[in-house]
């Protein structure tokens, strides 16, 4: 028994210089990751995805068809045209609703079917009827992410009203001898023709957390997989013999049961696997049948959740058989570290800078978060998400499996294994 003082590791350089490096290091990434990626949302986005809807049936005036919603349409397209932070998406009403109910758009702005005879009544060049101010309506969609929905609605709100000036102004020119003849608060109207409302384009049910319950389920699917995973690690190793358990003040040991380390993975995933159905199970009970989050799809959404964790679960159990005692910052940096940031569902992928867009394409929290959301906001559409979580968890799995079991194969062949076997002479020894 050594008589060494145990403070004095204290005193040990390595001890502070190694600890002191790998938390630096891990404190630096994450600011970078976390703060990095929402620091200017408005200044990264670019082609934000919004649609943009001419209902406008036009009307005769002047011994021609006129239709005013074109040029609106134009006006608004024109007034973000020196930047390219908002993708226009021209599209008629029945695409632009499904297109809301798939996620694929922010937003929209619609022009309606009687905006050009409601202001030609201003004008008085209408056959009949009380002039009525039209209104171009702005649609939000927090399904498809909060902040995603409020930039959208934003710029969308600001170009609209722009539009109406830039109209204004066109009718004024052309209104010439009749605008003296238009009572002041008509020629006030003539000059910002429309007014602009906010309406939810794609209404979500009050229990969805305006558009977050798919990223916090989805959140916890891969936090519960990858805790799971450093919990059966180790439990593997101790039932195999080759660490100890401790239990408050009991040092529990188990006798060595050799395994190389592809046999050692096989079981943990085996293991994982199999408690996936337990936790997909408890998960979903305890978000919808204890919290009350609203869902349906039910046996669809238990199922993914199942399988988000065994994915989730055996990639981190891949990553800490391969980096061994490191494997856990790994995984930490993998699934939490890098992928928060990029799932999509707090700052939208279209607001990142470049470097986290090139994440997302693969991170897992982005891809089970798609699939999260199609179930539960938009009726398990496949074209909503659905389709591309299935697929990336998929290929998730079978590069864990190849990554896996190929480098610690690799590791077995080369006779590095966990516990050295024992030399001839080893065996031979007499203990003194």
């Amino acid at each position: 028994m050594s008589g060494t003082h145990p403070f004095r590791a204290l005193r040990a350089r390595p001890l502070w210089i190694a600890n002191g490096v790998i938390t630096g290091v891990l404190a630096l990434l994450f600011a970078v990751f976390y703060v990095g990626a929402n620091i200017d949302p408005v200044g990264h986005m670019k082609e934000l995805p919004v649609g943009l809807v001419n209902a406008d049936t036009g009307t005769a005036a002047g011994g021609k068809q006129v239709n005013l919603g074109a040029q609106i349409t134009e006006a608004v397209k024109r007034s973000t045209a020196s930047g390219d932070k908002i993708d226009w998406k021209v599209m008629g009403e029945k695409q632009m609703k499904e297109e809301l109910g798939e996620g694929k758009l922010f937003g929209a702005l619609v022009v309606p079917a009687d905006f050009t005879s409601s202001i030609t009544a201003l004008t008085g060049t209408a056959p009949t009827g009380t002039p009525v101010r039209p209104t171009l309506t702005v649609l939000t969609n927090q399904s498809a992410g909060s902040l995603g929905s409020g930039l959208a609605r934003t710029a969308t709100t600001q170009a609209a009203a722009n539009a109406s000036l830039q109209v204004g102004k066109e009718l004024i020119a052309h209104a010439g001898p009749v605008q003296a003849k238009l009572p002041a608060a008509a020629r006030l109207l003539l000059a910002d023709p429309a007014t602009v409302t906010v309406e939810d384009g794609h209404p979500l049910d009050s229990h969805s957390g305006l558009g977050l319950t798919a990223f916090y389920y989805a959140l916890t699917l891969v936090v519960v997989g990858m805790l799971s995973a450093n919990v059966i690690s180790g439990q593997v190793d101790h039932a195999l013999g080759y660490t100890h358990n401790d239990m408050g003040p009991l040092r529990l040991h188990r006798p060595l049961i050799r395994a190389t380390r592809v046999q050692t993975l096989a079981i943990s995933s085996t293991v994982l696997a199999g408690l996936s159905l337990l936790m997909g199970t408890l998960v979903m009970a305890g978000a919808v049948g204890i919290m009350g989050m609203d869902a349906s799809h039910l046996a669809l959404l238990w199922l993914y959740s199942v399988c988000a964790i065994a994915v989730s679960g055996i990639g981190a159990l891949t990553l800490l058989a391969v980096f061994g005692t490191p494997g856990m910052l790994v995984v930490t940096l993998v699934f939490i570290g890098m992928a928060v940031p990029t799932a999509g569902a707090t700052t939208p992928i279209e607001a990142l800078p470049g470097f986290y867009r090139f994440l997302a394409e693969f991170e897992p929290l982005r891809q089970i978060t798609g699939g999260v959301r199609s179930i539960l906001y938009y009726g398990a559409q496949g074209d909503a998400g659905l389709t591309r979580g299935w697929v990336m968890m998929a290929a998730g799995f079978m590069a864990a499996v190849l990554f896996g079991f190929g480098v610690l194969g690799w590791y077995d062949r080369k006779g590095l294994h966990r516990i050295p076997a024992e030399t001839k002479a080893e065996k031979n020894a007499v203990p003194a």
